[in-house]
């Protein structure tokens, strides 16, 4: 906030409370108006309403809206290229260099541009394991943000712990800062902007808030592999019998959903590192997708969005009433609730758990040809990890249209992937074959045609399948073998319809499934191509055969 008039704000006077003794100067940051430090979140909606970030709902969730950016600015992502990290980055698509003086210039202008301004600072961790947590601090333009950080990110417990806290990795978020492509050589006047060699992320022109989130998702992803952690985009719970299983997917395959489960206990829902210890959580919040969201199919997650401390991202609502409508997705469809994860009952406090039993690759096929639930050998699992199928849903990146859209994203999060995607193939190899894990196929798009003529599966469906899978239900029925892709398919379920369960079955026209699960194949092997020369020759086999 530029506050030219120096007007005093609610929580002003306790905007030193909590600092670190490791101040801004160390980045560069000075003239500032004011600095909040580790601001409360009641102190944060205090800031967020004085500003008018935000408006408060019924019940007490702040909603706010992220302006033109309502999803991932996936093309304006980048890397610094630099002597300590350059080798170790896998560049192309997703890893786009950046010249480091363009970086210092970029920045430098950044650190003028905040002077005289208020900016909000939370100083927290990424990683729940006390062996590899990562010390950040996200420094924020935007109250909302820093409420944001606090919901999502693991914080210090004592106030000495916060005088003493000193960053490895810092991110700065000013969304009215922006680049110039011609100057800088960003691709718009949005940028998020990676330098390991300085621990330093810069984010400009975009106040969406899930770009903080990646942003350390990305850089655990880089550091995390150099110690023998595999780091991981999936959500984790754990059983009655201690029995975890961890949720590989991209946004929109249910991840959020379906480990938010009242009968096993939430690890996490999205970000997880895997080390010599067990599973553990990246965060201390969750950042659920709520478009359509319903109090009977997903019930614990539908009551987060009415509590005091969650975040409401473009969500609509009546402004006499302060009712929301988490069914209007006239912003967008990639409606946000973000919240921390104590606000899901049966969540772990520490976050951490054993080593997983069972793996779930989870895909949203929009062509309505891939089994709801297939059993995986290791190869087989690993190949679906490398070549990460799922259709993309609207709204979770900028540029979607309505129709979902077919992709293969390695690793089921390869814009956060900074190392070669067979460096995390070989990780979870290892880890698989050590800890003897069953490894599982679910799939949460289109049964009886693709999108535009079958349907969405059922959640019901979805939830059965699952639960035979983890509970061992499904080791005691007979299987088919699946011509083309050679997974093992269940015959049976208990609460499934057989027919639903062989999705040839349930089209129209056999001879339209045929010619549209052979298409799929084809781009399997196709996509693949890529990542051979480096896989495995039995990973390499394990793809799919005409």
């Amino acid at each position: 906030m530029n506050n030219l008039l120096n007007i005093k704000t609610p929580a002003e006077e306790q905007a030193r409370e909590l600092k670190s003794d490791f101040g801004l100067k160390n980045i560069g940051l000075a003239n500032l108006r004011k600095a909040y430090w580790n601001l409360s979140v009641e102190a944060l909606y205090e800031e967020i309403i004085f500003r008018d970030e935000g408006k408060l709902t019924h019940l007490g969730p702040i909603v706010v809206n992220t302006g033109k950016h309502t999803a991932r600015a996936a093309n304006d992502k980048f890397i610094v290229r630099e002597s300590s990290s350059s080798e170790h980055v896998w560049w192309g698509e997703y890893n786009r260099p950046f010249d480091g003086d363009k970086f210092e210039e970029l920045f430098s202008r950044l650190q003028g541009f905040l002077q005289g301004r208020d900016i909000f600072i939370q100083d927290c961790y990424g990683g729940a394991d006390p062996n590899f947590k990562l010390p950040v601090r996200i420094i924020t333009e935007f109250a909302w943000h820093s409420l944001f950080a606090r919901n999502m990110f693991i914080l210090p417990e004592t106030n000495e712990e916060y005088r003493r806290h000193v960053p490895k990795f810092t991110v700065i978020c000013v969304p009215s800062f922006q680049a110039y492509p011609s100057i800088d050589g960003s691709q718009s006047p949005t940028f998020i902007a990676i330098n390991f060699a300085q621990g330093l992320c810069i984010i400009g022109n975009t106040a969406y808030a899930g770009e903080i989130k990646k942003s350390i998702f990305t850089v655990l992803n880089y550091l995390l592999p150099l110690e023998n952690v595999m780091p991981m985009h999936c959500s984790a719970n754990v059983g009655k019998e201690e029995d975890v299983a961890l949720f590989f997917g991209l946004s929109g395959t249910g991840k959020t959903t379906l480990s938010a489960d009242p009968e096993r206990r939430l690890i996490g829902d999205d970000e997880h590192g895997w080390s010599d210890d067990g599973v553990f959580n990246f965060e201390a919040g969750s950042y659920a997708k709520v478009i359509l969201l319903s109090s009977t199919a997903e019930p614990q997650i539908y009551a987060c969005t009415r509590k005091f401390g969650t975040i409401l991202e473009n969500v609509i609502f009546d402004p006499v009433t302060r009712l929301i409508d988490l069914d209007d997705d006239s912003i967008t469809e990639n409606t946000r609730a973000s919240y921390p994860l104590e606000y899901i009952d049966n969540s772990i406090p520490d976050k951490r758990s054993g080593h997983p039993k069972n793996i779930i690759l989870l895909t949203c096929d929009a062509s309505g040809v891939m089994p709801p639930i297939a059993k995986l050998t290791p190869d087989q699992a690993l190949y679906h990890f490398i070549s990460g199928y799922t259709s993309k849903v609207a709204g979770t990146e900028i540029g979607l249209g309505q129709e979902p859209e077919i992709t293969f994203s390695t690793c089921f999060g390869a814009p956060f992937m900074v190392h070669h995607p067979n460096d995390y193939a070989d990780l979870l190899k290892k880890k698989i074959t050590r800890y003897g894990v069953k490894c599982w196929l679910l799939n949460t798009g289109w049964v009886g045609g693709p999108y535009g003529i079958g349907k969405r599966i059922s959640i019901r469906y979805t939830r059965a399948m699952l639960a035979a899978a983890l509970s061992g239900a499904l080791d005691e029925v007979a299987y088919f073998k699946d011509p083309v892709f050679g997974f093992d398919i269940p015959k049976h379920c208990t609460d499934v319809p057989d027919e639903v369960l062989n999705p040839a079955l349930s089209w129209p026209n056999e001879e339209d499934y045929k010619l549209r699960y052979r298409d799929l194949a084809s781009r399997f092997i196709n996509n693949f191509r890529k990542f051979e020369d480096e896989a495995e020759q039995s990973v390499r086999n394990s793809g799919p055969k005409f």
